[in-house]
């Protein structure tokens, strides 16, 4: 017997199964990671009601300055970051900002520093079943631009380039670091690529910028270091001023 339907579940069939609809969500969306970056977000939100909540994840829409603005925690990894990124492009979202971490593959780049992701090396394994692998994910470019104006702005250190993400952690051998360093990768994540490929599929623009959390290539681990923790409280704040200075404030 065959499948009754082309694809079993759809992003479409998804939203409407959490009873998302265009009005309830903001024309901007901020996508941290885990559930206590967006509850840190939700305390600079204005009156943040709550869209949805599925398995771990939870959607919240308010205003900021008057701006319409959803958050949700979008994954930590490639599989949960496509799920909750069809549901974004899928609910009338029209900008996404990924505010994450990654481990630096630049000796010059420090834990504390900042990432803007231009454009992402896909070594994740959800992309192939979106795009071939011809396909050149990138980040709307007026985004990464405003993400590292106003970084460079507020006085930090912030870097831009090529990121590479993978699903395999501890699978970040010497060899494979190399190869994807002469790629011209200046950094390295679990979501990027996944998240920044599906919203290219769709038409919406997405940008991602990341706290640089380890050296990869030094072998400094800064999951402790207060640098980090102030860099993960940066992205908050540069992710709204961008949101402001699209809305033309």
């Amino acid at each position: 017997m065959q499948m009754q339907k082309e694809v079993h579940l759809t992003g479409k069939d998804l939203t409407a199964m959490v009873q998302l609809r265009p009005e309830d969500v903001g024309k901007y969306a901020i996508v941290p990671g885990p559930k206590d970056r967006l509850d840190v977000l939700m305390k600079k939100i204005e009156n943040p009601v709550r869209n949805f909540s599925f398995m771990e994840y939870t959607m919240y829409t308010g205003t900021y300055e008057g701006i319409k603005v959803t958050g949700i925690n979008g994954g930590r990894f490639s599989t949960d970051t496509s799920i909750t990124t069809e549901v974004i492009c899928n609910s009338g979202i029209q900008n996404i900002i990924r505010i994450g971490t990654c481990g630096a593959l630049d000796e010059n780049i420090k834990v504390g520093d900042l990432f803007v992701v231009d454009e992402a090396i896909r070594g994740d394994g959800v992309t192939p079943y979106y795009v071939d692998k011809d396909f050149k994910t990138v980040s709307d470019k007026k985004i990464s631009d405003l993400l590292y104006d106003v970084a460079k702005g507020m006085g930090l250190n912030v870097h831009r380039g090529k990121a590479w993400t993978t699903d395999a952690l501890l699978r970040e051998t010497r060899q494979i670091v190399e190869t994807k360093r002469k790629e011209g990768a200046k950094a390295v994540d679990m979501v990027s690529s996944t998240l920044l490929t599906i919203a290219q599929t769709y038409n919406i623009k997405a940008g991602s910028i990341l706290a640089v959390s380890d050296n990869v290539v030094t072998g400094e681990m800064g999951f402790m270091n207060p640098l980090y923790y102030m860099a993960e409280s940066n992205l908050i704040k540069i992710a709204l001023e961008v949101v402001k200075k699209m809305e033309g404030k």
